[in-house]
């Protein structure tokens, strides 16, 4: 799959990351694991390497389940 995405420098921290972010604020509540690996898997084959996480997320799941999910 070719890509027209565009990379940048996130801040001064040296890493060089996707201008678009894939949020995954559902993965947990709304997506379960093996769709979330799906997404996840799809992005990084788009080229996207940048996914935003927050240790808030997982809603009825528990805080925190979206990044166990990411973290497997």
């Amino acid at each position: 799959m070719e890509t027209a995405l565009h990379y940048a420098n996130l801040g001064r921290t040296g890493l060089n990351v996707s201008r678009l972010c894939l949020g995954t604020m559902n993965f947990g509540p709304r997506t379960g694991e093996l769709e979330s690996f799906a997404v996840m898997d799809h992005a990084l084959d788009a080229g996207i390497c940048f996914f935003d996480s927050a240790n808030v997320y997982g809603g009825s799941v528990g805080k925190g389940a979206t990044e166990e999910i990411i973290g497997r």
